[in-house]
């Protein structure tokens, strides 16, 4: 396949941000939608600064279009691919992106698309590790962001942020009660959707406001048990923050204690760390420093578009 050829690749609009930085791979991705933009199937609306090579059409006019492959990001979709698409655009190649590790059994979940003739690419590689992905061939690509030139951490506010949508909601899973607990021992912020359901929670910031607005407070804390590794975690490092989270999934690949932040599985010990920091912003410079340099090098940009275009390049062959 000439490198110079784009490919045109349907998906959908699951995670806003990943669709943002997505877009930076080089070719033209088509959000399939639903009247009022539910949740799956919204169109490219919002406060996030889509790309010229994103665009929307809707799922009742698929038949129409023309792809080169399908990239499903949820199971709900993937489940869906007989009644939404054509014979034909069934036997394009089809890619099963996985946001997270399983929801329920942490060891002996079967991927819904564990299959030979699906690609699954997880985002982490504690994704690939928690699932059973049976035959299918398996890629990990890294995230990648891209965020507002001359944003940087400040740290002026002698407090942790917390970035998380629906906490209260989602419970233990996403750590609303070990944000609750550590809250009682440093001061803590809170913002996201449904933020104020929560004490300390400010509401939602508009994702192009939300580094700026983070970027004043002296810690990134990530409260969440199971996930696979928040977006929020490697803007907020890419800005220069440190880092205090649970030693848990990828994160702890990621962050080393006492060089990037503080990891633990000891709430005691981790509001001890957010304490320091409070008290020692040149102990939060420092690690911010690292956690920016990690950063850039693990989760440039550039690399995850490049990860993607080889991908794509390649099932599309």
């Amino acid at each position: 396949m000439p490198q110079s050829r784009r490919l045109r690749i349907l998906t959908w609009h699951v995670h806003g941000n990943y669709l943002h930085y997505l877009s930076h791979a080089p070719h033209d991705f088509v959000v399939a939608t639903r009247p009022g933009d539910p949740p799956g199937h919204a169109g490219l609306g919002g406060h996030l600064p889509w790309r010229s090579n994103l665009s929307a059409v809707p799922e009742h006019e698929l038949a129409d279009q023309r792809f080169d492959a399908v990239l499903h990001q949820s199971d709900a979709h993937w489940q869906a691919r007989h009644r939404v698409l054509t014979p034909a655009q069934l036997r394009l190649p089809q890619i099963r992106l996985e946001h997270d590790p399983p929801p329920a059994d942490p060891t002996d979940s079967v991927h819904p698309a564990a299959d030979a003739a699906t690609v699954i690419v997880h985002v982490t590689h504690f994704n690939a590790l928690a699932w059973d992905n049976g035959a299918a061939p398996v890629r990990v690509i890294e995230h990648g962001v891209a965020l507002p030139e001359g944003v940087r951490w400040s740290g002026e506010y002698p407090r942790g942020i917390v970035v998380v949508n629906h906490l209260r909601r989602r419970g233990r899973r996403l750590g609303a009660d070990i944000y609750l607990n550590l809250r009682r021992r440093i001061p803590l912020d809170h913002v996201g959707m449904a933020a104020t359901e929560m004490p300390g929670g400010l509401g939602e910031i508009p994702n192009p406001e939300l580094p700026a607005f983070i970027a004043r407070y002296r810690f990134f804390l990530n409260p969440i048990r199971w996930t696979s590794l928040g977006l929020a975690v490697v803007e907020a490092m890419t800005l220069g923050m440190p880092i205090v989270g649970l030693a848990t999934t990828e994160l702890a690949s990621v962050i080393d204690r006492d060089v990037q932040g503080w990891i633990d599985s000891d709430e005691t010990r981790l509001a001890a760390a957010g304490r320091a920091l409070i008290d020692d912003p040149a102990l939060a410079a420092r690690w911010g420093a690292a956690a920016r340099e990690l950063a850039l090098e693990r989760f440039g940009i550039g690399r995850f578009a490049a990860d993607w275009d080889e991908l794509l390049r390649e099932v599309c062959e």
